[in-house]
């Protein structure tokens, strides 16, 4: 069989392009113009600032933390207006005067609620607004958290397109070549048809990422608003994360959603002391002045009324009781969740862990063998000695791995994410007490 004899510039930028591809699992999707480059830390910073839940829950704490200062009061006094004995009937009928026994009254009544339970109440709402303080962070780790994923799942989405584009400028290369040795008669049809089916296969496939793309660019405006098409900045680094295996029930006990549900144990028994409290009645006092006619004296009455608990066994010991089943099932609640948590997060661990050892070795096994397989069967098509066909099948296989490759790392920064972000970084914390402190002055405007 005679040689192939191509230009030399028709093989030197598949080389080239081959040399490319050692980075396929590198930054993609970044465009080149003056555009600022979005980064996974700007789409979470603009996710929780733009998040109306964070409001509200802000709203929720000045709710509960304004009714801790009314819990810790008194009860408004009673003003009390009326008419004792007024005749109806006879001749000092509707008279207010006449008959010694008719009185005009007023009065006041206050409600003498015991310190122990006003400071109960009071705790049990500063309780409420720790919570919601707390429900918020779980908040901004979660819009951090989700924010990161469609981050993530855009740079990929581009990251398996980059890939495909290049080897889809290789594949153009390969049918001039093909279609250039058929004409010298150093070739096949069934080599240029072969090539032009390659290249459709891989036009189909980029077809496929482009939607993934647009896909992935809508779920990231979810997030962040305008500015989700932006390019993307570098990826983060996802060799390590914020935990350690060794010691993950001390660490996820402080984690937003259990701190949540800790705090609703504390309501709980709070309020299982203030059905304690309740067994001891409230008393209240009455000041009355009465007036009547002006042949009589006009009259002062003090009285004090006192609840009488002659059911405490069938009423307030079954409140109380009903109270501490509600707590006993909240620090049950708690520490199940905890387990849970605990056992998952190992779980994603030893999962991103074993992604990463796998990767390593696409990086460093797989890949090269993949490449030098390709450059083997292309050497052998440039002397003349291989087919176009073993060309196509390398570079496939070539394809497939790296694209093998690009989705393992993908799915290992996912998990690096929701690991990562189990708790809100700084800048929402950050963002979290700004908007406390703005709470704070709406509070004081109101005041």
């Amino acid at each position: 069989m005679k040689s192939l004899n191509f230009p030399a510039a028709a093989f030197a930028a598949p080389c080239i392009a081959l040399a490319m591809l050692a980075s396929a699992i590198a930054p993609y999707g970044e465009v080149f113009g003056a555009e600022t480059p979005l980064t996974l830390a700007e789409a979470q910073r603009r996710a929780v600032e733009r998040s109306r839940q964070t409001g509200a829950q802000d709203s929720a704490i000045a709710a509960s933390r304004e009714m801790a200062l009314a819990a810790g009061q008194l009860p408004d006094p009673v003003l009390k207006l009326g008419i004792e004995n007024m005749p109806i009937e006879g001749p000092d009928q509707f008279s207010l005067t006449r008959d010694f026994m008719t009185m005009s009254r007023i009065g006041v009544m206050q409600e003498l609620t015991r310190s122990e339970k006003r400071r109960l109440r009071a705790q049990k709402f500063e309780r409420e607004a720790e919570k919601s303080h707390l429900e918020k962070n779980a908040t901004v780790a979660s819009i951090q958290r989700n924010t990161a994923l469609a981050w993530l799942d855009r740079y990929y989405a581009e990251a398996e397109a980059a890939v495909i584009a290049q080897q889809a400028s290789e594949a153009k290369l390969e049918i001039v070549a093909a279609e250039g040795a058929y004409r010298a008669g150093r070739g096949n049809q069934a080599d240029v048809f072969a090539a032009h089916s390659a290249l459709v296969e891989l036009e189909i496939q980029a077809s496929e990422r482009d939607r993934r793309i647009r896909t992935a660019t809508f779920n990231l405006a979810r997030w962040i608003g305008e500015g989700a098409d932006a390019p993307l900045g570098a990826k983060p680094a996802i060799e390590s994360v914020r935990l350690d295996a060794g010691v993950l029930h001390a660490e996820l006990a402080d984690h937003p959603e259990i701190t949540v549900l800790a705090k609703q144990e504390e309501i709980a028994s709070t309020e299982a002391l203030i059905a304690q409290a309740e067994k001891k009645a409230d008393w209240n006092l009455e000041l009355i002045y009465s007036q009547r006619g002006p042949a009589y004296s006009n009259m002062v009455s003090i009285g004090v009324s006192i609840p009488l608990q002659w059911d405490q066994k069938d009423r307030q010991n079954r409140e109380l009781a009903a109270k501490l089943a509600l707590a006993d099932k909240a620090k049950a609640e708690r520490e199940e969740a905890l387990r849970a948590h605990v056992d998952g997060v190992r779980a994603m661990i030893a999962e991103w862990q074993n992604g990463r050892d796998r990767l390593a070795r696409y990086e460093r096994e797989l890949i090269p063998l993949a490449k030098q397989r390709t450059r083997a069967a292309l050497s052998t098509y440039q002397g003349g000695k291989g087919s176009l066909s073993d060309l196509l099948l390398a570079r496939r296989n070539e394809i497939q791995i790296r694209l093998q490759a690009v989705q393992l790392e993908a799915e290992i920064a996912r998990l690096w994410a929701q690991l990562n972000f189990l708790f809100p970084n700084h800048a929402g914390a950050n963002h979290a007490s700004a908007a406390a402190q703005q709470g704070a002055i709406r509070r004081k405007e109101l005041q």
